[in-house]
């Protein structure tokens, strides 16, 4: 997945609602912006990353399903996050109570939170670095659990707050107690 960064703010800053419409418009193009306003474009990823990105997300939404106690979401869903930025990981989840909290708007456009759990799944085309700041971000932001899954290195990054980043080397699953009881993410369909 290439990305590119376009500064529009010397020219015109988006609202939220701009920002919002704009994605929904172009809905064939993955759209983000940070916190600074730039807005991030990225193209589809390929079709490899596209199935091993839907073996993640089908276990997360078969767990979700089951537990009960909060929102499974894909990649194609943003989020406003509290620093201003627009993201969307390849996976997350959502707390109930944090997303009923939420007024009917607000669900329907991007939500005003960040998630409680995210998972991004590197590119071949992906900056290691870019996506690293990426996860430290959701971190800053609230995010209880983050993993970063490298699949050319075979390493997942476990990011928690107040927590140094936790390395696993070729793990065939990773446990995300407690912020999501139960939920074991098998790593054999991703690899």
């Amino acid at each position: 997945m290439t990305t590119l960064t376009l500064n529009l703010n010397p020219i015109i800053k988006l609202t939220d609602d701009q920002f919002f419409q704009l994605c929904q418009e172009n809905e064939n193009i993955r759209l983000e912006r940070t916190a600074k306003g730039e807005l991030i474009i990225m193209s589809p990823a390929g079709g490899e990353t596209g199935n091993r990105n839907g073996r993640l997300t089908q276990q997360l939404f078969n767990w979700s399903d089951r537990d009960g106690s909060g929102i499974a979401f894909d990649s194609s869903t943003g989020f406003k996050l509290p620093n201003g930025a627009d993201k969307s990981p390849d996976a997350a989840w959502v707390k109930l109570e944090r997303w009923n909290a939420l007024t009917p708007e607000q669900q329907k456009k991007f939500p005003p939170l960040c998630p409680d759990f995210v998972v991004e799944l590197l590119s071949p085309s992906d900056s290691l670095k870019e996506t690293q700041d990426k996860m430290r971000e959701y971190r800053d932001n609230g995010a209880l659990l983050g993993l970063l899954i490298n699949r050319k290195n075979r390493q997942v990054e476990i990011y928690r707050p107040g927590a140094e980043v936790q390395v696993l080397d070729n793990p065939t699953q990773v446990s995300c107690e407690p912020i999501l009881p139960g939920f074991v993410l098998n790593l054999g369909s991703i690899w």
